[in-house]
């Protein structure tokens, strides 16, 4: 079944605020094999001018792959049928240890591809004080709609 068009342009409301740990950001550095000590040394991030530590550069898929926009039931995704296509992050700053964050979420696109569905989103990730840090890219797949 083809996913709903008419969720294109649809912006969803912010998210609740997701509070950046040392521990998160250490732990996701574990899981992508990164010792860089930015991500794990408090003062080494501070002597490399951060107030804290920092995040690895794809830590913002933690909070931004469309939570809401996605579990829509009336766009019609199927979960079983996902595949990831693409992400990829602007920065406006690095995310570090104490940083509060919502996410909005935009679907900018969704198109068939052969027999596969295609939907991008762009996620704005800022402070609760409005501050931008980051704008996520994503391209997801539904395979054989």
């Amino acid at each position: 079944m083809a996913l709903n068009r008419d969720f294109i342009g649809r912006t969803f409301p912010p998210t609740e605020p997701y509070e950046v740990s040392r521990v998160k950001i250490r732990e996701f550095a574990d899981a992508i094999g990164d010792p860089n000590p930015l991500y794990r040394d408090r003062e080494a991030a501070k002597a490399a001018g951060y107030p804290d530590v920092i995040a690895p550069p794809t830590f913002p898929i933690v909070i931004s792959l469309g939570g809401e926009a996605l579990a829509d039931p009336e766009l019609g995704l199927n979960f079983a049928m996902v595949v990831h296509g693409e992400q990829r992050f602007e920065y406006t700053r690095p995310i570090h240890a104490g940083d509060e964050l919502v996410c909005e979420t935009t679907i900018t696109e969704i198109k068939a591809i052969g027999k596969n569905e295609k939907i991008e989103l762009r996620t704005e990730i800022k402070t609760v004080s409005g501050e931008p840090v980051c704008t996520a890219y994503n391209t997801i797949v539904e395979r054989g709609a």
